[in-house]
């Protein structure tokens, strides 16, 4: 899939379920605004924009030109009192010294770890610019979650073979590698050696939840209830079951709330 379809796919009930879901557990978590946030692979601004209309002052650190150059795009069509609250930077893991010294009441990494070499080091990096009392909130496939979404989607072949890498992988102390909806390579964390590495780095896991549980157990982009009540009741109970065991490690993607 190419980045112009990526793009197109913001469209999809799977997208927006995403980003309401993520709205609504970030809510729970961050202060009132004014405050300060830091979105590290900001992306199109889905956050960005969210939270700074919101009143917050935004730092969108997006590392993907063609990706920066929709960002912009996004923000010039905000009105003018929510573009002065962000500012635009082309920094990105692996690449934070622009930012060094610098500390923010929310630093989120939404859906960017799995395309990193390490969850661990990425999650020690970000914890850096986490003010006292403020959160990092890191949106991330677990490798639970990737042996359990072929499997639950019946390709038996493909979920046998997601054990077999998933055993090899705990065995050697290692990440489990698999291809995204979108056709990319991606890496999936383990749970609990996130958890370590934020602790390692002064931050305690306060609430984590499990982000589409139930919505696309066969496809990649159903096509959800067209009636709005039906619509409500799927978000609510997407929303019960990512807050609660055992459903939310089953979830497509694990959001987790770490506090300073």
């Amino acid at each position: 899939m190419s980045r112009q379809q990526w793009l197109d796919s913001e469209s999809s009930l799977r997208v927006q379920l995403r980003q309401e879901l993520l709205r609504r557990q970030l809510q729970a978590h961050l202060a009132d605004p004014p405050g300060t946030v830091l979105d590290i692979g900001a992306g199109q601004g889905h956050k960005t924009l969210e939270l700074a209309a919101l009143g917050h002052t935004v730092v969108a650190a997006e590392p993907d030109d063609d990706m920066r150059e929709v960002l912009v795009d996004r923000i010039a069509a905000t009105p003018p009192e929510v573009q002065q609250r962000i500012t635009v930077s082309p920094a990105g893991f692996g690449h934070l010294d622009e930012l060094t010294g610098r500390t923010f009441d929310a630093v989120l990494a939404l859906g960017v770890l799995m395309y990193l070499p390490s969850g661990t080091a990425a999650i020690t990096e970000a914890a850096q610019h986490v003010a006292p009392g403020g959160i990092l909130s890191v949106a991330v496939r677990l490798d639970v979650s990737a042996v359990w979404r072929s499997a639950r989607r019946q390709q038996w072949s493909a979920a046998l073979a997601a054990i077999r890498e998933w055993d090899e992988a705990r065995a050697a102390g290692a990440d489990l590698h698999y291809t995204n909806e979108i056709g990319a390579p991606a890496r999936a964390d383990s749970f609990d050696r996130l958890v370590a590495a934020a602790a390692d780095a002064g931050l305690t896991l306060q609430q984590w939840y499990g982000i589409r549980i139930a919505f696309d157990l066969q496809d990649d982009d159903p096509p959800g209830p067209t009636d709005p009540a039906e619509l409500a009741a799927l978000l609510a109970v997407e929303e019960r079951l990512g807050a609660v065991d055992p459903f939310r490690s089953l979830g497509q993607l694990a959001h987790l709330v770490f506090r300073r």
